[in-house]
């Protein structure tokens, strides 16, 4: 509550706008059954109705209704205005905290739960929210002035009525502590249920293909049975408290009519009085009524929010722009492993006291079994992970003395798994260089032989592919992925598979275009065919983290090692 409360501040003006506007609504609704009670008594009587009087008292009670119609309106666009202005900020700076998490997080966490608390749980948050602006202030003020209304008009039927009023808030309060459990649970449920949503849908087709879908629906439901038993227990204790407490008002509005009945035979108040005091009651006990739905929909908020908050509050990189790093002006594209030690588990080293020293412009190819610490390498060399002991060095630089920014955007990188964003062809090359021009786009397109089935689309470069590229075959996507490579062209490459979904033919022509743009950039392959990396300078043979061997190709078969096996083993099995 408090952190919300923090989030508030800047939108001080306006909340002071909504507590004037529920001033003037919970007045103006409160002179209602003032006016009443005045109309009831021009007419009390035979033959006693004050035509005049009631009709003065009907323009003045017309009045009112309009009043607290226009008042109620615009502290609605008001609420709404907060309400939704702080959930885009919190859902922006959730976004914006998850998008400098580092890897080593985001790793760890699935997709489909920060999927969930960026849409659903904000979603949550400013209904709970909006409907706590909307009720809260209304209701607190309706009582404190409802009270004052009701001590005007007679102290002893006031008094019973406050006197009353702790029982409700005493059945409300014992409800509304076992509610936060609930919605915790439910929050969590959804959570999981979204995330195997995203699985199941990406891979349908290999369920479909391994005859799994019986099982997948069963993993389903039960999931979908666990986040329903805990929506119907949030829902349904939540839903008790309005009820609950509904009954016990209405004990308060019968002993009102009763006393107020019993004055009004003894002539110790007036018809019109007692109406105006059903009237007020009426109105002091609505507000509780709200008031505790308000409290269960403001518990779910504040777990939502708290949701929300733990996303905020992460850990996270250092800035990938700090200024007071300073990068050098040139780079040659030199890299030093010296004494790297790193493990994803503290508790079992991958790699331990790994060196090696990478010329400018040398072509690096990186094999071994799977699990060897080859992809490790590469997230290394890009800083999506730091070492834990020993350096890597960047033209002699330590990479963590250098702007992150900087060091990740001297690689260009082309990963066996593709990704591109639902948007056209062209607005996906231009995320490798924003200022590339129609020219530059096409000429990378022809080198990766991606130019020949864009032209065929119907829009070309301005066809829109879905999410993830999902409209193109998986050869099509990797063409795409190695065309914004080639546009940027930064000074060092990394190439993991780079052509593993393309076939043999269009690979070949592929490579002449790899072997000109390697020209003069460092480079590094990560390959499980061997026939793509015969010809790099140097092979680095890998296995449990540990680099076992390097050279040539040719060096490598003359030693006779692990290399010569994993090759005839590909060439000769």
């Amino acid at each position: 509550m408090k952190r919300i409360i923090h989030e508030l501040k800047p939108y001080t003006l306006r909340i002071i706008v909504t507590l004037v506007l529920a001033a003037a609504t919970v007045v103006s609704t409160l002179l209602i059954p003032v006016y009443l009670g005045e109309a009831v008594d021009t007419m009390v009587g035979t033959g006693q109705v004050d035509a005049l009087g009631l009709k003065a008292v009907l323009f003045k009670m017309i009045m009112a209704i309009i009043a607290t119609l226009l008042a109620q309106l615009f502290m609605n666009l008001n609420n709404n205005r907060i309400v939704y202005g702080i959930t885009k900020k919190i859902r922006q700076d959730a976004f914006r905290s998850m998008a400098h998490m580092p890897l080593s997080r985001l790793d760890k966490v699935t997709r489909g739960d920060y999927v969930s608390r960026i849409t659903a749980d904000a979603d949550s948050f400013s209904d709970g929210l909006l409907l706590g602006f909307t009720q809260a202030f209304t209701g607190v003020l309706t009582i404190i002035c409802t009270i004052v209304f009701m001590l005007r008009i007679h102290l002893g039927i006031a008094l019973l009525v406050i006197a009353l009023t702790p029982l409700s808030m005493a059945l409300a309060t014992f409800i509304a502590k076992r509610i936060k459990r609930y919605f915790t649970e439910m929050a969590g449920d959804r959570a999981q249920m979204t995330d195997y949503l995203g699985e199941s849908v990406e891979g349908q087709r290999l369920l479909i293909q391994l005859d799994h879908i019986g099982r997948t629906r069963e993993e389903f439901n039960v999931k979908n049975e666990k986040l329903c038993r805990s929506s119907f227990l949030a829902t349904f204790y939540s839903s008790t408290v309005n009820p609950s407490t509904r009954f016990v008002n209405s004990l308060i509005y019968a002993a009102v009519a009763v006393a107020g009945a019993l004055l009004a035979i003894s002539g110790g108040i007036t018809v019109g009085a007692v109406t105006s005091f059903l009237g007020y009651a009426r109105e002091y006990t609505k507000p509780f009524n709200e008031i505790t739905g308000v409290i269960a929909e403001m518990q779910n908020a504040i777990v939502c929010a708290g949701r929300l908050f733990e996303i905020i509050d992460s850990e996270r990189e250092e800035d990938a722009f700090d200024t007071e790093k300073v990068a050098p002006p040139e780079l040659s594209g030199s890299i030093e492993f010296r004494n790297v030690s790193f493990s994803y588990d503290k508790d079992k080293k991958l790699m331990h006291d790994v060196n090696l020293s990478v010329a400018p412009g040398e072509r690096v190819a990186i094999v071994g079994p799977t699990g060897a610490g080859k992809t490790t390498l590469i997230n290394l060399l890009m800083r999506f992970y730091d070492v834990d002991e020993g350096a890597i060095l960047l033209d002699g630089v330590d990479i963590r003395e250098l702007p992150l920014a900087y060091v990740r955007s001297r690689y260009g990188m082309v990963l066996q798994e593709t990704w591109l964003k639902s948007a056209t062809i062209r607005e996906n090359m231009l995320m490798a260089d924003p200022s590339a021009g129609d020219e530059e786009i096409v000429a990378a397109a022809k080198q990766s032989r991606a130019h020949d089935f864009i032209r065929r689309l119907k829009d070309r470069y301005d066809t829109v592919i879905g999410a993830e590229g999902k409209t193109l075959s998986q050869g099509q996507r990797q063409l795409l992925c190695i065309t914004r490579l080639m546009v940027s062209l930064p000074p060092m490459l990394i190439l993991d598979e780079a052509t593993s979904s393309i076939d043999t033919r269009t690979e070949q022509m592929i490579q002449a275009a790899f072997h000109r743009m390697m020209e003069g950039r460092t480079t590094f392959v990560v390959a499980h065919r061997l026939s793509t990396i015969l010809d790099a300078d140097r092979i680095l043979y890998m296995e449990n983290g540990q680099i076992l061997e390097q050279g040539s190709h040719k060096e490598l078969l003359q030693k006779n090692g692990r290399y010569a096996k994993l090759y005839y083993s590909q060439y000769y099995s």
